[in-house]
């Protein structure tokens, strides 16, 4: 994509037009470039949203800290109902969130892989963290 043929989408409100169409334009088509394409952003908001439930993460967090574990098992450690924890968990297999092991009449569940772990463990890092201006804000 060159300079010259970018083109910017023209805003529908006055108020939410810019004074300056591109301030930096080979930044623009720089960052342009490197977007994903359409269906990976799409199914990434799908994982998101995933995990915007509190439920299946609770759901989720268990099986981290668990590994491996009956319906049964993370319904009681996620204070539950085992009804709920199976319809999570059919979501979560859905998205190739959570696989499932099958052994006589019993099912097993587990995340499907470690991507899960980063993505919770830099959610929580987040949540925890209290940035230095906040921090002094918070002890007046």
């Amino acid at each position: 994509m060159s300079r010259d043929s970018y083109v910017v989408a023209e805003s529908d409100s006055e108020a939410e037009a810019c004074a300056v169409r591109m301030v930096d334009p080979d930044r623009v088509i720089a960052v342009a470039g490197t977007m994903p394409k359409t269906e990976a952003i799409e199914e990434l908001a799908r994982v998101f949203g995933l995990l915007s439930d509190p439920g299946r993460l609770r759901v989720i967090i268990a099986l981290l800290e668990g590994g491996e574990m009956c319906v049964c098992d993370i319904a009681a450690a996620c204070g539950h109902s085992e009804s709920a924890v199976s319809h999570a968990l059919r979501l979560l297999r859905a998205h190739h969130v959570v696989r499932v092991r099958r052994s006589g009449r019993m099912a097993y569940h587990r995340l499907d892989d470690s991507h899960i772990r980063m993505l919770l463990d830099l959610g929580l890092s987040h949540v925890h963290h209290v940035p230095a201006a906040d921090a002094t804000d918070e002890t007046r």
